[in-house]
């Protein structure tokens, strides 16, 4: 059988690493920990799992602390974590299956990578990231933060799924990722499309509005840069607008966002919810309406959320149609939410609301 490598990077990840490292530590043959610079427990809940614990001096630069975390690796196949991501139960056994029919013909997995938040209240999305490569490849890691890694050879995707459960104790503004990006920008004095479009989202952040606007306004002039993040710079333009308090910018950023892909069910939605709050609601109803029919076009999305498609423009539907007096419309979209979330709180209020005036006009027995 082939052997498995686990490879971390971590630091003050007391609250989150047990969880992770139980999750895997019966599927993988080694587990190699590259700590920079913990001054809580991290080191010791480490030291219950592995003898393999290396202390690497931060550079700022997150691709050099991964390929060194890399190099330590001994196994057939390398497989990397985050401190806050998990397997399933379901989601090991795959893993296992998979470990077990290691032939050495593929170079790279892609699995599935779940942003979940475990609240149902909040949404979450799902992309594909290079997890799992051949030891012997000499793959390499790049990017300062953010940093992926650059493969090639035999590819393949698979439906294992790793999902990412946030600390949430370690939600403060960080400057730790500008700077890097700062001393990078210094050094070269020059940076990569995909550079400005993530140190712009590093900007907004950390809630430095203004300077994020000149940086994704820039980057949306590039000729270079991949399509998904130009998408995705229109939304996050306009995010940034709307904390300036310039709707009527950040309705426009929205619209840019045609020029790159048809209808996304996200980027419909934030129309609608610019319309909803102007209380132009036929307006956000057409837009809500057309992220519904756009569930399609949104699954060609690298990151989808289905919420959008589903839950979202439903839950803002109903409250459109309350604002126009549509007492029964209101409540059918409600119901329609409800079978995506039915524990969610705001589909749980508004049943409550509409069984009370519904009860009273004698429509629910």
């Amino acid at each position: 059988m082939k052997t498995l490598a686990l490879c971390m990077i971590v630091k003050n990840e007391e609250a989150v690493l047990d969880r992770c490292l139980q999750c895997v530590q019966h599927i993988v043959d080694e587990i190699i920990i590259v700590d920079t610079g913990s001054i809580d427990r991290t080191v010791e809940i480490a030291k219950k799992y592995t003898n393999k614990i290396y202390h690497f001096i931060w550079q700022n630069d997150f691709a050099t602390a991964r390929n060194f975390s890399f190099s330590k690796a001994t196994a057939d196949y390398i497989l990397w974590l985050d401190a806050d991501d998990i397997l399933l139960p379901e989601e090991q056994a795959k893993l296992l299956l998979l470990k077990e029919g290691f032939n050495g013909q593929v170079d790279c997995y892609f699995l599935k990578y779940d942003m979940n938040i475990a609240d149902e209240n909040q949404g979450s999305f799902y992309f594909y990231r290079e997890r799992i490569v051949k030891n012997n490849q000499n793959f390499f890691w790049q990017g300062v933060v953010h940093e992926f890694l650059v493969i090639y050879g035999n590819i393949m995707q698979l439906d294992i799924t790793i999902t990412h459960q946030k600390n949430t104790q370690n939600l403060k503004p960080n400057y730790r990722n500008l700077l890097c990006y700062c001393q990078k920008f210094a050094k070269i004095g020059t940076a990569s499309a995909r550079d400005i479009y993530y140190f712009a989202r590093e900007l907004i952040d950390n809630k430095l509005y203004s300077l994020a606007i000149s940086f994704l306004k820039y980057f949306l002039t590039l000729k270079s840069g991949w399509k998904e993040d130009k998408i995705c710079a229109c939304l996050l333009l306009s995010n940034a607008y709307l904390e300036m308090h310039a709707e009527k910018k950040a309705l426009n950023a929205l619209y840019k966002s045609f020029a790159y892909t048809s209808f996304r069910p996200e980027i419909c939605c934030a129309i609608g919810n610019i319309f909803l709050n102007n209380l132009q609601y036929n307006n956000a109803i057409f837009w809500y309406n057309l992220a519904i029919s756009s569930e399609n076009e949104g699954k060609k999305s690298v990151f989808y959320c289905q919420d959008y498609a589903t839950f979202i423009p439903y839950m803002q539907l109903c409250v459109c149609y309350d604002r126009l007096n549509n007492i029964e419309k209101s409540y059918f979209y409600n119901m329609l939410a409800g079978k995506y979330k039915p524990n969610h709180k705001d589909y749980l209020h508004n049943k409550a609301y509409f069984e009370k005036i519904l009860n009273c006009k004698g429509e629910i027995k």
